[in-house]
C-alpha cells in the first residue's frame, strides 16, 4: 500500500538522528564516529528519500554537548563521516540542525520547539512545512512535526507505544517507510 501519494519533489523529508538514523545508545551518547552505527536499511533508506524530496534535513537534540560529555567538533567530525558514507551510498542529507541545548535551559533550541525548523527554512526557504515530513522515534520528534505543520511517521524502532494522534503512520524502521513510499498500489 503507497501512502503519502502526493509525494513530489516539491516535498521536504525532516529526520531525527538518534534512534531512526543510528542506534541509539543507552544512557549515553554518539560522542566518537567509532560509536555511531547506521541502523540496518538506513542507507538505502536515504537512497530512495533523494529521489523523492527537495530537501533531507536532519533535525537533533544533542544535549550531551551541554554536558560537556562531547564538544562541538566532536559532533561535527561524526555528522562529516556520516555525510560521506551516505554520499558514497547514492543518498543525501541537505543539512543537521542540532540543538546542544540541556533540556531544562529555559527557551532552549530543542525540540519540540521550532528553533531547528525555521533555521531549515531559513537556509531552505523552498521548504513548506505543510508539504513536508518529520519522521522520528520519540513523542518529542512528533510533536516538533506537529508544532510546525508536518505529516509526522513514526519509526517505532524500540516497540513503544505513543499516542496515535501525533503520527500518520507508524514503521518499525526507516526502510520500511522508504519502501512504503514507492509501493506499487
Amino acid at each position: 500500500m503507497k501512502i503519502f501519494t502526493e509525494i513530489d519533489k516539491s516535498w521536504a523529508l525532516f529526520l531525527d538522528r538518534d534512534g531512526v538514523i543510528n542506534r541509539r545508545p543507552t544512557n549515553d551518547y554518539v560522542k566518537s564516529w567509532g560509536e555511531f552505527d547506521f541502523l540496518p536499511g538506513v542507507l538505502e533508506s536515504l537512497k530512495t528519500f533523494n529521489q523523492l524530496f527537495c530537501r533531507v534535513i536532519v533535525v537533533t537534540n544533542q544535549q550531551g554537548i551541554g554536558k560537556n560529555v562531547m564538544t562541538e567538533e566532536d559532533l561535527e567530525t561524526v555528522h562529516k563521516k556520516m555525510y560521506k558514507i551516505i554520499d558514497e551510498n547514492g543518498g543525501r542529507v541537505d543539512q543537521v540542525f542540532h540543538c546542544p541545548d540541556l533540556a531544562n535551559k529555559p527557551n532552549n533550541c530543542r525540540k519540540p520547539g521550532l528553533t531547528m525548523a525555521y533555521q531549515a527554512k531559513e537556509q531552505f526557504p523552498e521548504i513548506n512545512f505543510t508539504k513536508s515530513i518529520m519522521a522520528g522515534d520519540t513523542k518529542t520528534d512528533l510533536q516538533f512535526g506537529k508544532n510546525a505543520g508536518m505529516h509526522t511517521v513514526f519509526i517505532n524502532t524500540n516497540n513503544k507505544f505513543i499516542n496515535n494522534l501525533l503520527f500518520d503512520a507508524e514503521f518499525p524502521d526507516l526502510i520500511s517507510f522508504a519502501k512504503s513510499l514507492i509501493a506499487n498500489d
